[in-house]
């Protein structure tokens, strides 16, 4: 029984990531399939109820926000694993105009402004850090957690 928490801004690679990694192995939880929080809560708890694995495949940019699916997961006894998408503002903006739906600069960028670097005591089993090549492969390593635990709430700017 396994959540995975995928934590990145828009663009980074997290939907190519479930598709090359976990398709074939855990149901894909996404608020832009399903439009509304309550079908996604309802999905979540089916797959909680039914010992599903699953991929929250969301940006999840705060702590409270990953709390909403943290908690329950922990309270039905699974193992929570988090992946922090390494932010490449400038690559995310050229990936982003070559999607079919684009997300506004102004709503990427506003995501990178809230991104906070997950920390274990939010409840993470483990954490891995993926960084989305050049080649299009993805680089994945154990998450190292920011020295000063305080820096995890730091904003992340985009590199000018």
């Amino acid at each position: 029984m396994e959540l995975i928490v995928f934590i990145g801004i828009q663009a980074a690679g997290k939907s190519t990531f479930y598709q090359r990694c976990f398709f074939d192995t855990h149901v894909r939880i996404n608020r832009d399939m399903l439009r509304t929080r309550h079908r996604e809560h309802r999905l979540l708890a089916a797959c909680l109820e039914g010992k599903q694995k699953v991929v929250i495949d969301n940006t999840n940019p705060s702590a409270a926000e990953r709390a909403r699916y943290i908690e329950p997961a922990q309270a039905a006894g699974f193992t929570v694993i988090g992946y922090f998408f390494e932010p490449d503002p400038r690559g995310c903006e050229a990936r982003n105009q070559a999607r079919a739906r684009k997300v506004p600069p102004a709503g990427l960028f506003g995501t990178l402004k809230r991104l906070e670097r997950p920390r274990f005591e939010e409840g993470f089993h483990e954490l891995h850090c993926v960084v989305l090549q050049p080649d299009g492969h993805f680089l994945v390593s154990r998450y190292q957690p920011p020295a000063r635990p305080e820096a995890a709430l730091e904003p992340l700017e985009p590199e000018r």
